[in-house]
């Protein structure tokens, strides 16, 4: 990676066994209410795939126009994720998640009172809007509980939410398309979020781990903000870069599944509703049980004093590009064994760049300047979700 104005790792956040047990306990109630908040995030994703041919059929539209209403999700996703990362250090975290979960539910309002494809667009639009800072602002709040050394399997537990609400969600959402029809999905996501949003006022703070460096001053003693690297050199340094080119590859894959993955497996794989919601569940176990075990075994690395340019650049960067080639090599594919086969691993390894790309990125980014930074990341990250469907 090329070197940068400061090449040196974070170390602003008071080593892990320094953590008070009450603030321990606290940190992973609120990874807790995290991991449930991805889950929502990404059964939102998921609910427009898995309805998308009963919705196609009644409302008498094609693939091209479903494609632009399943890319619309994506029109604010990125702007939106930039923009509530340079405000982050200015708003608490408790409030941006609560506000992001409220609009989550007004979002599925407008199908629910009008089913048309300008309707399912507005929705689409205004839930890519208020999900497009979820991953990242999720990560920045769950990073002020836990200090730099204990961040691996936490990472890897709020990404795993996705792919957990992706397993979960599937065979739910299937059956309240199937025996209530479509709509019935989306008033079961909007009752979710609410729930959720009644729940986490009384539950989410912000942690100790936050705060900008400070160093104390001269004289007066008292604490003076410490000089942070300029935005534009930490967004030039390679281990960010690389960060950004991973998350690239990775939304690339996840915007593909989300959209078409289920209609893929139903029209052109003739499998019936259920059955492709049962592929889709499985992927997302391949990619839970790879986010369980690969950033633990990072965190194991590092702790034994492997670089972190060998510990998360390696296996991110092996993940991707796996990925893709599996995804490269099934239109070639001749079986439904090899193709299912194919399908798991480019759809379930790529989730393994998702957790790590923002903790390397956090080993050389302060804690002031980590909301603006994460933000950037999602924004340029998550950009083929606009375009791939």
């Amino acid at each position: 990676m090329p070197r940068s104005v400061d090449t040196a790792p974070v170390e602003s956040s008071p080593r892990p066994e320094h953590v008070p047990r009450r603030t321990d306990r606290r940190a992973w109630v609120i990874l807790v209410m995290i991991v449930v908040f991805m889950m929502i995030s990404y059964a939102d994703k998921a609910v427009l795939g898995l309805a998308a041919v009963p919705l196609m059929e009644e409302l008498g539209i094609g693939k091209s126009t479903y494609g632009l209403i399943s890319s619309s999700f994506y029109l604010l996703f990125s702007l939106s994720g930039l923009v509530v990362g340079f405000f982050s250090s200015r708003i608490s975290s408790r409030a941006l998640l609560l506000a992001m979960a409220a609009l989550w539910a007004v979002a599925q309002l407008p199908v629910l009172l009008v089913a048309a494809v300008p309707s399912l667009i507005a929705g689409r639009v205004l839930l890519g809007m208020a999900e497009g800072p979820a991953a990242s602002m999720s990560m920045h709040a769950l990073y002020k509980w836990f200090p730099t050394g204990r961040r691996g399997l936490p990472s890897a537990l709020q990404i795993g939410g996705a792919a957990l609400g992706t397993a979960v969600s599937a065979p739910l959402l299937t059956w309240l398309i199937v025996d209530h029809g479509w709509r019935s999905a989306f008033v079961a996501l909007m009752l979710v979020s609410v729930a959720w949003c009644l729940v986490w006022p009384f539950v989410g703070q912000d942690g100790p781990f936050g705060g900008e460096e400070r160093k104390p001053s001269g004289g007066e003693g008292r604490p003076l903000r410490a000089a942070a690297p300029p935005l534009r050199a930490l967004l030039t340094n390679g281990t960010v870069t690389g960060g950004i080119l991973s998350a690239f590859g990775s939304h690339w894959a996840l915007a593909l599944s989300s959209a078409w993955l289920p209609v893929y497996l139903q029209t052109e794989m003739d499998m019936t509703a259920t059955g492709a919601s049962t592929v889709v569940s499985g992927v997302s176990v391949v990619s839970l049980v790879l986010l369980l075990s690969v950033p633990a075994y990072v965190d194991r690395l590092k702790r034994r004093g492997v670089s972190s340019r060998r510990a998360d650049g390696i296996p991110q960067g092996t993940a991707v590009l796996v990925a893709g080639c599996a995804l490269a090599l099934l239109p070639f594919a001749g079986g439904a064994p090899v193709q299912l086969t194919l399908i798991a691993v480019a759809f379930g390894c790529h989730a393994v760049a998702l957790p790590l790309h923002y903790v390397t990125t956090a080993t050389v980014v302060p804690d002031g300047r980590r909301g603006a930074v994460f933000g950037v990341v999602a924004a340029s990250g998550t950009l083929p979700g606009l375009f791939v469907p």
